[in-house]
């Protein structure tokens, strides 16, 4: 095991001690932070893919508004990432939750008058995705400052955790919401989280622990940030691993409300409860990570957990009943687990500490390379229908990981 943390060249710590971490005042409130953005994330995923659904009948646009939600990723992931060195990561978390807290405010005013349509939604969802872009570079690098490198592994297991959590009670509220008093509602419960995570930022003490980066053209820091993960073979391999994952695994979430609808026939809260399976099943992985895995054991679950994941959605995609449907999504919750838990852990254990933002930026690029994923599966469930065109995407993922083999296996 050791000899794979060398292999990888990860400068891993020697031990990984979770205790402690809410005792620290600031990290508490990034935590926070987090569950709330997650929850509102999850929740207006669930609600505004049935919304769209239900309006337009249209596969394409629901995959549409997952795919606006990463569009920021790939137009200013970078961006944000070199900024985020040349600003108090405070006052840029500060900033982030004013714009989603307005955003949810237009959103729920326009609902309440009955004049919301669908672009408004492709609006909102684009503004959020840049909340999104952000969230990497400012606030998981905050709390890794908070913590130090020793902790965190088990910082990101407890940040995931709280994902996790919130994608069991985000689509199942964001469902029975919908079903009883329609999108304003949701949108309401959207402002009043947003309120919640203002506060929280507000109230935070930490200051950058390295000193924000004075002079140098951004544009400049975007290169070397780009160098850098194309010259490091360890960096090289993860955010392979990270792009495959992101444009053939993860968009299939987006056809959750869709094969929940058309081919499970559930209603609006039947599928909340579907969506919410995966949720808990990452909730469950992010504890026994937390718990039981340790550095050695890092860039093997990261790996694992990725063709996991390709595997059981396509379970879930052929899934003849919901019992069986909520148990694929289930596992592929505990396989989203260690790969989201292990990717932002492994970049921020790679990265220089001056460097850390723009790698984030750099990362939050390949998440964002989501947005092919998204159109590509929208355009296929438009052409074979959902199920088909979620299994054909699992199975070209593990194409394209057998066909990469060679820059990831430094990671075995």
């Amino acid at each position: 095991m050791l000899r794979t943390a060398r292999l990888a060249g990860l400068r891993l710590p020697r031990a990984r001690p979770g205790s402690g971490l809410f005792a620290l005042a600031d990290f508490r409130r990034l935590w926070t932070i987090g569950l709330v953005l997650f929850a509102v994330r999850w929740l207006e995923m669930l609600v505004v893919g049935v919304f769209v659904y239900q309006q337009t009948g249209s596969a394409f646009q629901v995959a549409l508004m997952t795919l606006l939600r990463m569009a920021p990723m790939v137009l200013f992931g970078p961006l944000i990432g070199a900024l985020a060195e040349r600003v108090e990561r405070r006052i840029a978390q500060i900033g982030v939750s004013i714009g989603l807290l307005a955003t949810a405010v237009a959103v729920a005013a326009l609902a309440y008058l009955g004049r919301l349509e669908v672009w408004h939604l492709a609006v909102a969802s684009f503004c959020n995705g840049i909340a999104w872009a952000a969230d990497n570079p400012v606030r998981r690098v905050m709390i890794g400052e908070v913590v130090g490198a020793e902790r965190m592994g088990a910082a990101m297991a407890v940040d995931v955790g709280a994902n996790n959590a919130s994608r069991m009670l985000g689509p199942t509220i964001g469902g029975l919401v919908l079903s009883s008093v329609g999108i304003s509602g949701a949108f309401t419960i959207s402002v009043a989280c947003y309120v919640v995570s203002l506060v929280s930022a507000l109230r935070l003490a930490h200051r950058n622990a390295v000193a924000p980066a004075a002079g140098g053209a951004v544009l400049t820091h975007i290169v070397e940030g780009l160098l850098l993960a194309r010259g490091d073979p360890r960096l090289v391999a993860i955010l392979t691993v990270t792009v495959i994952y992101n444009v053939f695994g993860w968009p299939f979430t987006s056809m959750v409300p869709v094969i929940g609808q058309d081919s499970l026939h559930l209603a609006a809260d039947g599928i909340g409860i579907l969506a919410s399976m995966d949720g808990i099943g990452s909730f469950a992985g992010a504890i026994a990570i937390a718990l039981w895995v340790r550095p050695p054991h890092f860039t093997r679950l990261y790996l694992g957990a990725v063709l996991s994941y390709l595997v059981l959605l396509i379970g879930f995609a052929l899934a003849p009943h919901a019992l069986v449907a909520g148990a694929a999504l289930l596992l592929t919750g505990l396989a989203n687990s260690g790969f989201s838990v292990m990717q932002a852990t492994l970049i921020y254990l790679a990265a220089p500490a001056e460097m850390r933002s723009r790698l984030y930026g750099v990362l939050s690029l390949c998440i964002g390379s989501g947005l092919v994923g998204f159109l590509h599966l929208g355009l296929m469930a438009e052409a074979i229908g959902a199920p088909w065109a979620t299994t054909l995407s699992g199975l070209e993922g593990l194409l394209a990981m057998a066909l990469t083999w060679r820059w990831w296996r430094i990671l075995i």
